[in-house]
C-alpha cells in the first residue's frame, strides 16, 4: 500500500507542490489574523462554581484585576516642587488612552461636618497649587486619618501608593501594551528626573509584562533553536539543500498551526503558543528519518527514484503512526473542561497530523527534483564514532540483559523516591529570576503594603436589602472579620463598607481618630444610612452629593444595588497554590463563627482564588490527559503490531522516561505546576516516537528474514576458531545462504559442539542487531539535534522556558538510552519466553 502511494506521490509531484503551497499560502493568510488572547479566566470550565462566583462577582461589582499600583519610598514628597513634579505626575497618567481613574495622596479627601446644612463634605487635603505651608498642614491632617493608612501610605517606611485604574475593555486587548507602557513611561521620567525609585506591581502590569516577556522569550529562543538545528543538520548531512527542505516543513507547520487556531476562532494562550515547538519536536525527526532511509536506500540501489519509493514506502507508515500517537498524545487535552486546554489539543493534535502530510508530501516531491545524493551527503552513514557507540549498544543489549534491568530497576526505585518528593505548588511570579524588576517590585508592595494581589470577600445576606435587618450586627461581624484578617501577615487591612462608615463616623465626631470605629448605636447609625442612602427618605440631592464624592462611589463599589451583598476587599501577598488553601480554610472557618449560615452565606473569590483553581484545574487536566494518551496510544500499537508481546514492548520504554524524569524533578526541587507539567506530555511524544520507529524497523527485519530461515542440524559443526557469542557465517552453521548465527556457546563436553539457540531466538537476535545498526543511527542523530535545540532554552531566564530546555534533554537522553538497551533486551527476553 505505501510503495504504491510513494509511487502516485511521484507521478502527481507537481500537482501535489502546487496544492501544498495553495494551501500554505492560505493557512499563511490566516495565521497573520491570528491574535493574542488577554482572558485569564478560560483555564476553569464555564461549569466550575468558582468560575461562576467570579462571574458573579465581576457583574455586581466589575473587575478586581484592573488596579495597576506605583509606590516609592521617600521623605520627600511633601517638598513643595517635589509634590508638585508628583502631581504633575498624576495629570499626565489621567491623560493616558485606556486609565480611568488615578487615585493618590494628592487627591485625597477628607470629610468634614457642615452642621448647617446637616450633611458632610469631601473637601480635598490639599489644595490645587499649595505653599509649603499648606503641604505641611495637609500631611498633619493625612496622617490623622486611619483610612489612609496602608491604603495610599505607610507612614513607618515614608511609602507613598498611587493607584491607576485601567479601563476594563483596554485590559482584555492588545491596547493595554500601549496603555501600560504609557504610564511606566511617565512614572519613569518622574523618578528619573527627582532621583526616585519607583517601584510597579498590580495584574496589569503584571499579566502584560508576563506575557510580552513569555512571547519575547519563547519567539527568540525557538529562533535560536532552530538556527543550531540547521547548523547541527548540515554538519550532519553536507548539504545546505536538505537543511533547507527541513527548515520549510518547520516553517510550514508553524504556518499550519497559527492559521488554525484564526481559523477556528482561537487566540494565541500561554499554553498553544507551545505549538510551534511541538512542530520542531515532532518535524526535525520526520524531516532526519525520511532522509537518512532515502541515503541508505540509494547507497544500497544507486537509483533514485527507486530510494525515493523505498524512502516512502518504509518510512511511510512509521511516520503516520508516530505523528498519530503524538496526535492522540496532544490532542487528549480536548477531552478535558478547560478552555485553555481544549483549545491546545484541538490545535496540537491538528497540526500534528497535518505535519505528517507535509511531511509526506514535500520531501520526497522536493527531493525528487533535485540532484542524487552525492557520496559526501552520506559520509553520517559511516561515522566511525557512532558505529562503535552503536556496536557497544549491540553488545549490552545482547550479552548484558541482567546488567540492564538491575540498572534501571534501580533508577526507577530512586526516581519513585524523588517522586514523593515532588511538590504541587505555584506563584503568580513563579517562573521569574528573582532579581527580576517585577519580582523585586511586588516583594517591595509586600513589604510595605502586604501585597497586591487581590482576594474579595462577598457577604450575602440571602435576600434583598437584606443588609437593613440587624444592620448593626452584620457591620459589627464585618468589622470583627476585617480586624481578624489585618492581624495575618500575608494580609493588608480589607477594604469595604465598614471602613466608609468608620471614615465618616470620626467625620461626625469633628475628626476625632478616636472616633474610627465601626456604628455602635442606632443613633450613629441613623445618621450614616441616611447620608449613604440606606434608610432611604432623604432628598434628591443628598443621594447626588453621596454619589458625587469618593464615598458615594465607595458604596456602589461595595454594596450591591439590591442591598443584598456586602464585599469585601483585600489585598494580599503572593503566597502560593500551597498556602492560599490554606489562609483559606482559615478564613473560612472565621467567617462561620461569625455569620449564621442560615442567614448568610460567604464566598471567596476574585483573582487569587481563580488563579488558584486555575493552577490546579490545569495540572490535574494535564496528568489526566496523559494517563487517556496511554490508553490510546496502547491501542495504536495493538493495531499496528498485532502483538501483545510488542504492546508491552512498547509501552515499558515509554514509562521509564517519564519516571525518571518526574524523580530528577523531585530530588532537584522542581515543583509540579503547568509550566513543568507539559513537559511530561512533550517527553511522551518524543520517547514514544523512537519507540515506534525501532519497532516497526524491527518488525520490518523480522518479515524481511522470515524466508531465509531453515531448521536447525540437530548436531551441530564443529566450533573451532569461534567464539561464544560471535556472530558465524560458517556454511555449517548459518540457518541458510546469505546469513549468519548467533554462537550461544560452546559445549566442551560435546567436544566444543556449538549449542545454538531457537529458530525464532536467533532470528530475533539478528533482527534487534540490523535495527539497532540500522533505525540506531538515526535514533542517535534525532536525539543529538533534538538535545542541542532544547538546551539553547537553559539559557533563559523564565523558569518555564528553563524548565522546558532541561527537562525536556534529559528526558530524550533517558528516552534514547532505553530504547536502545532496555528495549532489545526486552524484546530478546520476551521472544526467548514464546
Amino acid at each position: 500500500m505505501w510503495e504504491s502511494l510513494a509511487r502516485q506521490v511521484l507521478k502527481n509531484r507537481l500537482y501535489l507542490l502546487i496544492a501544498l503551497l495553495a494551501v500554505t499560502a492560505f493557512m499563511g493568510y490566516h495565521a497573520s489574523r491570528v491574535k493574542l488572547s488577554y482572558d485569564f479566566t478560560k483555564t476553569i470550565p464555564t461549569d466550575n462554581p468558582k468560575y461562576q462566583a467570579y462571574q458573579e462577582f465581576r457583574q455586581k461589582f466589575g473587575d478586581d484585576g484592573n488596579l495597576l499600583v506605583v509606590g516609592v519610598s521617600t521623605d520627600k514628597l511633601f517638598q513643595a516642587d517635589v509634590f508638585a513634579d508628583y502631581v504633575a505626575m498624576m495629570n499626565d497618567l489621567k491623560k493616558i488612552p485606556g486609565v480611568d481613574n488615578v487615585l493618590g495622596v494628592p487627591v485625597a479627601v477628607n470629610l468634614t461636618k457642615d452642621t448647617a446644612a446637616q450633611r458632610l463634605k469631601a473637601l480635598p487635603i490639599f489644595p490645587a497649587h499649595p505653599t509649603q505651608a499648606q503641604l505641611d498642614s495637609g500631611k498633619t491632617v493625612l496622617m490623622n486619618l486611619p483610612f489612609y493608612r496602608g491604603l495610599l501610605f505607610n507612614p513607618e517606611t515614608n511609602t507613598w501608593l498611587l493607584a491607576v485604574n485601567v479601563n476594563k475593555d483596554v485590559m482584555n486587548s492588545a491596547a493595554r501594551i500601549t496603555t501600560v507602557d504609557g504610564i511606566t513611561k511617565v512614572v519613569d521620567d518622574f523618578g528619573k528626573r527627582r532621583g526616585l525609585a519607583m517601584h510597579y506591581s498590580g495584574l496589569p502590569l503584571i499579566r502584560t509584562k508576563m506575557a510580552l516577556k513569555v512571547s519575547h522569550q519563547t519567539t527568540t529562543f525557538l529562533l535560536v533553536s532552530v538556527l543550531i538545528l540547521s547548523i547541527i543538520l548540515f554538519l550532519f548531512f553536507r548539504s545546505l539543500s536538505t537543511v533547507l527542505l527541513s527548515l520549510a516543513v518547520v516553517i510550514i507547520g508553524v504556518i499550519f498551526s497559527l492559521g488554525t487556531m484564526d481559523l477556528l476562532g482561537y487566540k494565541i494562550t500561554l499554553l498553544n503558543a507551545l505549538t510551534p515547538t511541538l512542530v520542531v519536536v515532532i518535524g526535525i525527526p520526520n524531516c532526519i528519518y525520511f532522509m537518512n532511509k532515502y541515503h541508505t536506500a540509494f547507497r544500497d540501489t544507486g537509483d533514485k527514484h527507486e530510494a525515493l519509493v523505498l524512502m516512502i514506502g518504509r518510512m511511510g507508515v512509521v511516520t503516520f503512526f508516530c505523528n498519530l500517537t503524538a496526535a492522540i498524545g496532544f490532542g487528549v487535552f480536548a477531552l478535558t473542561r478547560s478552555a485553555i486546554l481544549n483549545e491546545f489539543g484541538v490545535v496540537a493534535g491538528i497540526n500534528i497530523m497535518l505535519l505528517f502530510f507535509i511531511s509526506f508530501i514535500l520531501i520526497p516531491v522536493v527531493l525528487s527534483y533535485m540532484p542524487a545524493p552525492r557520496s559526501k551527503h552520506m559520509l553520517y552513514l559511516e561515522n566511525k564514532w557512532l558505529a562503535i557507540l552503536l556496536k557497544k549498544l549491540e553488545t549490552w543489549a545482547l550479552h548484558h540483559k541482567t546488567a540492564i534491568y538491575v540498572s534501571t530497576v534501580i533508577a526507577l526505585i530512586v526516581s519513585v523516591a524523588g517522586i514523593f518528593r515532588l511538590q504541587s505548588e505555584g506563584f503568580i511570579l513563579d517562573d521569574l529570576p528573582h532579581g527580576d524588576p517585577i519580582y523585586t517590585d511586588m516583594k517591595f508592595f509586600e513589604a510595605n503594603f502586604k501585597g497586591v494581589m487581590p482576594l474579595e470577600i462577598v457577604i450575602d445576606t440571602k435576600r434583598k436589602k437584606g443588609l437593613r435587618a440587624n444592620m448593626l450586627k452584620t457591620l459589627d461581624s464585618v468589622d470583627q472579620f476585617s480586624k481578624y484578617v489585618s492581624a495575618q501577615p500575608e494580609m493588608a487591612r480589607p477594604l469595604s463598607l465598614v471602613e466608609g462608615l468608620k471614615f465618616i463616623r470620626q467625620a461626625y465626631y469633628d475628626g476625632d481618630t478616636a472616633s474610627y470605629d465601626v456604628p455602635n448605636s442606632m443613633t450613629d447609625l441613623a445618621f450614616l444610612s441616611s447620608y449613604l442612602n440606606l434608610g432611604g427618605g432623604k432628598s434628591d440631592s443628598t443621594s447626588k452629593q453621596a454619589g458625587a464624592n469618593s464615598i458615594g462611589r465607595l458604596l456602589k463599589s461595595f454594596v450591591d444595588s439590591n442591598q443584598q451583598m456586602l464585599r469585601i476587599s483585600v489585598n494580599m501577598a503572593d503566597v502560593g497554590s500551597r498556602r492560599l488553601p490554606v489562609i483559606l480554610d482559615d478564613l473560612q472557618h472565621k467567617t462561620s463563627q461569625l455569620f449564621d449560615s442560615s442567614k448568610y452565606k460567604v464566598e471567596f473569590t476574585g483573582t487569587s482564588v481563580t488563579y488558584l483553581e486555575g493552577s490546579a484545574f490545569i495540572i490535574k487536566g494535564l496528568k489526566d490527559s496523559i494517563q487517556w494518551s496511554f490508553v490510546l496510544i496502547a491501542a495504536c500499537m495493538l493495531l499496528l503490531f498485532r502483538s501483545v508481546r510488542i504492546l508491552v514492548c512498547s509501552l515499558v520504554p515509554n514509562v521509564i522516561p517519564l519516571v525518571i524524569t518526574a524523580g530528577i524533578m523531585g530530588w532537584a526541587g522542581v515543583r509540579l505546576k503547568p509550566s513543568t507539567v507539559i513537559v511530561f506530555s512533550i517527553a511522551l511524544g518524543i520517547a514514544i516516537d523512537i519507540t515506534i520507529r525501532f519497532l516497526v524497523n524491527y518488525k520490518q527485519e523480522m518479515e524481511g528474514k522470515g524466508s531465509k530461515i531453515a531448521p536447525l542440524d540437530a548436531g551441530g559443526a564443529a566450533a573451532a576458531g569461534i567464539e561464544a557469542g560471535a556472530w558465524s557465517t560458517d556454511p555449517g552453521i548459518v540457518m541458510g545462504p546469505g546469513t549468519k548465527t548467533l554462537v550461544s556457546s560452546i559445549d566442551a563436553a560435546a567436544g566444543g559442539s556449538i549449542v545454538r539457540e531457537s529458530a525464532n531466538t536467533t532470528k530475533a537476535r539478528q533482527a534487534v542487531v540490523d535495527t539497532i545498526n540500522k533505525t540506531g543511527i538515526s535514533i542517535l542523530y534525532t536525539s543529538l539535534v533534538l538535545i542541542a535545540g532544547f538546551v539553547i532554552f537553559c539559557f533563559s531566564d523564565f523558569g518555564g522556558i528553563f524548565s522546558l530546555g532541561w527537562l525536556t534533554s534529559v528526558t530524550l537522553v533517558i528516552a534514547t538510552l532505553t530504547n536502545l538497551i532496555f528495549l532489545p533486551a526486552l524484546l530478546l527476553s520476551l521472544t526467548k519466553k514464546k
